[in-house]
């Protein structure tokens, strides 16, 4: 199964802005729809934004006009643009999407391994 890497997490001070990015560990030919998550210390982990197969975007409350999904079909990797990042931001984050490995095959969903994100305030 292909699995997906996550990139970009880190320190950040509060205000500031993180860009974490989202691909395939091998060639696929293409993503459909990626969502990210976040697990908080002794929280369950939350689904906050989404982008269709079709560019649709969605986002929890939490993080709208702060944080961007996008994906770039050519470059088979999905990013997550944060910013003006709080110290409740402060989570693992996860990607997970569903992926076209195979033509005339049924996409594969995969997660990434998750990356820290700690805003300090």
């Amino acid at each position: 199964q292909v699995q997906l890497v996550v990139f970009g997490g880190g320190l950040v001070q509060g205000g500031g802005s993180l860009r974490l990015s989202c691909a395939a560990s091998r060639t696929i030919l293409g993503i459909n729809a990626m969502t990210w998550y976040r697990q908080a210390p002794g929280k369950q982990r939350e689904l906050f934004a989404g982008i269709t197969a079709s560019g649709t975007t969605n986002y929890a409350d939490s993080v709208k006009g702060r944080f961007t999904i996008s994906k770039d079909n050519a470059k088979k990797t999905g990013y997550l643009q944060m910013n003006n990042l709080k110290p409740e931001d402060t989570a693992v984050y996860y990607c997970n999407a569903d992926l076209r490995v195979f033509a005339f095959r049924k996409a594969e969903n995969s997660w990434g391994q998750g990356t820290q994100v700690t805003v300090s305030s």
